[in-house]
């Protein structure tokens, strides 16, 4: 460039490659490769001096003041002066109004996946609710009719005759309430919680191994348990006693004739059974979702098959454990302990 030269821009513009010979003015580069656009003007005589260079990324906007450069301060102190976050601004209230949706794209990540986690859990236990009541009366029969029959089992067919000839329709949803309160805050609790537990045991070099994610979902289902276990109680005394009552007196008549410690029983067989069932649900579900080919991965029912095929393994490892912690949420149950109920 000649020392009489005028200020010279173009519409389109990618910059060279980087060269460190002295003199040369380095641009600041970051992201993706974007079209650019920069504008420069020279002095008389030869000496250059940047009035401004701006590189247009997708989440970066570095900007080099000018008396930086020229004061000699070099791009070594105006790299300092890259925002590196991106500012995410409200769009006009008009457009708002019109699309009110747009709101959701402003929902912080974790947020968004507390809020996912909750809505699938309590859609999928209403919509599974009169199985899991029928499950629940069977896994009680014993402790509930004790000394009143000899029969000390119910079939599933039976099960589910009973239900509908006492109670009619209504009676296959009973107690789903408490646990659609429950497995909103459980279900969030646990997706959430797994995230975080995933990076504290993941290696320094950035892998989670088999024993990580057996310890992060075993911290995980401990977690989400501890924090909703009442609600457990309570979803199983009114899923298997007669009558019609409702989730607040059920609670009132625990708490004035059995004490607090009623909304945690069969807590023990509770943690011990649910962290090898998240352990090894989340860890099957990671693992097989890892081998799927790159193509498949992303489909609703890859998902489908890897999360059905995790959580029928874990099942019937831990079922039986689940069936003692039954027992032992009951009202007048024989089992003082997990040792008592096994045998």
């Amino acid at each position: 460039m000649s020392s009489r030269s005028g200020v010279e821009a173009c519409d389109s513009w990618r910059p060279p490659p980087r060269s460190h010979a002295a003199g040369a003015l380095p641009i600041l580069r970051a992201g993706p490769r974007v079209p650019a656009f920069a504008s420069l003007s020279v002095r008389e005589g030869g000496e250059a001096a940047a009035k401004a260079v701006a590189v247009v990324v997708d989440e970066e906007v570095p900007v080099v003041r000018p008396e930086e450069v020229a004061g000699g301060k070099g791009m070594a102190a105006a790299r300092g002066e890259v925002a590196t976050k991106e500012r995410r601004r409200l769009p006009p209230a008009a457009q708002l109004v019109r699309h009110p949706l747009a709101l959701l794209a402003l929902v912080p990540h974790s947020a968004a996946l507390f809020a996912a986690g909750a809505a699938a859990g309590a859609a999928a236990k209403t919509v599974t609710a009169p199985l899991d009541r029928v499950k629940l009366l069977m896994q009680t029969h014993s402790v509930r009719v004790a000394g009143e029959s000899a029969k000390k089992g119910v079939g599933f067919l039976e099960a589910i005759a009973d239900i509908g000839k006492e109670e009619g329709l209504k009676g296959y949803w009973k107690g789903n309430l408490p646990q659609v309160i429950r497995i909103i805050p459980y279900s969030a609790v646990q997706l959430f919680s797994y995230e975080v537990y995933k990076k504290i045991f993941r290696r320094k070099d950035g892998e989670l191994t088999v024993f990580g994610r057996l310890a992060a979902g075993a911290c995980a289902g401990m977690t989400s348990t501890l924090v909703t276990y009442p609600l457990d109680v309570l979803r199983l005394r009114l899923a298997v006693q007669s009558g019609h009552s409702t989730m607040s007196q059920v609670a009132l008549n625990m708490l004035r004739e059995e004490g607090l410690a009623s909304f945690y029983g069969g807590l023990g067989p509770s943690l011990i059974g649910i962290a090898p069932y998240i352990a090894v649900n989340f860890c099957v579900f990671d693992l097989m979702k890892k081998s799927v080919p790159e193509k498949y991965k992303n489909r609703p029912e890859t998902s489908l098959a890897t999360a059905l095929l995790s959580a029928t393994f874990a099942t019937l490892m831990c079922y039986p454990l689940d069936t003692v912690r039954r027992q032992m949420q009951m009202k007048g149950t024989p089992y003082n302990t997990i040792f008592d109920a096994i045998p």
